[in-house]
């Protein structure tokens, strides 16, 4: 079935922070559109409904489709200060699939290479962030830019079970390295960590980055009593493929102390939750 593509004009783009992204460091965050097409299984913003500014439509068919606000690079134009870290975005990923041809982001990143905040951070999971590479190095020069690029897994059978509408591992490792490469700070953020081989996965993040790592566990309510939380489509899947023990609170820190264990031998910082978000915002 084909995504549904809408567009909207908003009142405005940034919010001020709260919760989590506020206590990493962020003084706002943007969001382009409403409602994201990866769909991802575990995806936590459906479950915050209209605390994460979303409409019954947005969280009743959450990834059928995305509504793009039309008139975000003028709002940004109105209400970006240079003083401001800036976080894109905490509700949908700038790169989903329907970006390739609305091409929002050229537009956004042109207004903020016009008038930088203070730090800008990007958090993706999609290779098409390349495509706008030119103007991301341009950005850099202006201000304190740094791509969180989302790893969840080294076993693209998994990613296929979870994830499917998102791009490979391999294509995702490909667009960190071209990052990389231009210069732009990427951070490898394996988050939510799903079913993988951690010492692998540590190895490979490592070797593709030259960045600190910063990971996080899926979200269960026995860590995580209130707020977003992880949606039971993962569970279902967790279950019926025997990785239910991946949302077991004790069987995840082991996995994570054991990626840690392995940044950490090669010299690199390790960190979960705000503290590790946190470095994106220094």
């Amino acid at each position: 079935m084909p995504f549904q593509v809408l567009e909207a004009p908003a009142h405005s783009i940034l919010s001020a922070t709260t919760g989590f992204i506020a206590e990493a460091g962020f003084t706002h965050s943007m969001t382009p559109a409403r409602n994201c097409t990866f769909g991802c299984s575990y995806c936590y913003v459906p479950t915050m409904r209209i605390y994460g500014g979303l409409k019954r439509e947005d969280w009743a068919h959450w990834g059928e489709g995305t509504t793009f606000k039309t008139n975000a690079p003028e709002l940004l134009h109105r209400e970006v200060r240079d003083g401001q870290v800036i976080y894109c975005s905490p509700l949908v990923d700038a790169y989903q699939p329907p970006e390739e041809a609305q091409e929002m982001m050229p537009r956004i990143l042109d207004e903020l290479i016009a008038r930088p905040p203070k730090t800008f951070v990007i958090q993706t999971r999609g290779p098409l962030i390349v495509r706008d590479l030119a103007r991301l190095v341009k950005l850099s020069e202006r201000t304190t830019l740094r791509v969180s690029f989302s790893i969840t897994t080294n076993r693209e059978p998994v990613r296929k079970l979870y994830e499917p509408h998102c791009a490979t591992i391999d294509c995702r490792w490909k667009a960190i390295r071209e990052l990389r490469a231009a210069g732009v700070a990427t951070f490898a953020t394996l988050a939510p960590l799903l079913p993988c081989d951690p010492e692998e996965l540590a190895a490979v993040a490592l070797e593709a980055t030259d960045q600190d790592v910063i990971c996080d566990p899926l979200h269960v309510r026995s860590v995580k009593p209130r707020g977003a939380t992880t949606r039971d489509a993962a569970f279902a899947i967790s279950d019926k493929h025997g990785f239910s023990q991946w949302l077991d609170p004790e069987f995840q820190r082991e996995i994570v102390e054991r990626i840690g264990r392995t940044v950490r031998r090669a010299g690199r910082r390790f960190a979960t939750g705000t503290e590790g978000f946190g470095w994106l915002a220094q």
